[in-house]
């Protein structure tokens, strides 16, 4: 009897203890969970391209010396021409000309940032200060490969050197710093010799001033109301300053705010047709004229320096 006793209260024990061991497992207690440790996971970085490297090693040289900074940009675009650095480095070469003052190289840079890299977002920004050094390299009297230098002959006069050369009096005057047309015997001008022509595109409102080597300049104007401006090849047969307007049964004179013809005239080879300033400048970039190419009195006075009679101008929708 004492033996069934003690079997019983063995069994008990064992039972219990059973019990408290499911119980502990159930809650995670007395488990010991072995972590997994997992080395080598490496981080999706940007990297940084050898061409940036390359960048940013050239704009600390700037502050240091700005020839083997110009280098540095220019090994860039040598070496990395497909990069978008390319394009940032012509840049930067072209900004640290004009810091010299070397206008003929940062217009070299400019030149080569604007036909190479057409599509990146800096091009469309530097483009207005490309044009502006085009014009001022025209007005000025400094000698480019589109220029020669003349020594006036006796009996020579601007207008007749002006015909032989097919330019404008205004330009010569302008580019010699001439302050009236008197010239004499054994005096050297500059003469522009490039061949001008110009194109206007009646859908974006512009006009595109070219040369031998391409756009001089591209202007805003204001083109033909519903359409209405002539398109084709023309000419310049005519140039008038301070222009009277013959509007239909009325003589608008020059000094007159009603005149829309503005400062300058260049009339075109289709009768009635031509190129001039305005009285309103807030019309220019919209389609609002009888037919003819408005501009901005500045710019319209501007390009009636530059285009001689005879000037090919070519009007597309």
């Amino acid at each position: 009897m004492k033996k069934f006793i003690i079997y019983i209260v063995v069994i008990l024990t064992v039972a219990f203890a059973f019990m408290q061991f499911l119980s502990y497992k159930k809650k995670g207690q007395g488990l010991k969970i072995k972590p997994v440790i997992v080395k080598n996971v490496s981080v999706n970085k940007n990297e940084i391209s050898e061409a940036e490297i390359n960048f940013k090693k050239a704009l600390k040289l700037k502050e240091q010396d700005i020839q083997k900074a110009i280098t540095a940009f220019e090994k860039i675009v040598t070496d990395f021409s497909e990069d978008e650095q390319a394009s940032l480095a012509l840049s930067q070469i072209a900004n640290l000309y004009k810091q010299q003052g070397k206008v003929l190289e940062e217009k070299s840079a400019l030149d080569k940032l604007l036909n190479s890299y057409s599509e990146a977002e800096i091009t469309n920004r530097l483009k207005p200060r490309l044009w502006d050094i085009n014009i001022d390299m025209l007005f000025s009297n400094r000698q480019t490969k589109d220029s020669m230098i003349y020594e006036v002959l006796p009996n020579d006069s601007l207008y007749k050197i002006a015909g032989k050369y097919n330019t404008t009096v205004d330009l010569l005057m302008k580019s010699n710093n001439l302050v009236n047309s008197f010239i004499k015997p054994g005096m050297k001008l500059k003469i522009v010799t490039s061949i001008f022509t110009v194109e206007v595109s009646k859908s974006k409102n512009t006009l595109i001033l070219r040369d031998d080597n391409g756009v001089v300049k591209v202007y805003s104007v204001a083109t033909g109301k519903d359409n209405c401006s002539p398109v084709g090849t023309f000419k310049i047969v005519n140039r008038i300053v301070n222009p009277v307007w013959y509007k239909t049964g009325a003589v608008v004179f020059a000094d007159s705010p009603e005149n829309i013809l503005g400062t300058r005239w260049m009339g075109l080879s289709e009768p009635g047709y031509g190129i001039h300033g305005t009285t309103d400048p807030q019309s220019i970039g919209t389609q609002c004229t009888q037919g003819c190419v408005r501009m901005r009195n500045s710019e319209v006075e501007e390009l009636f320096l530059i285009l001689p009679v005879g000037t090919e101008v070519v009007i597309k929708d």
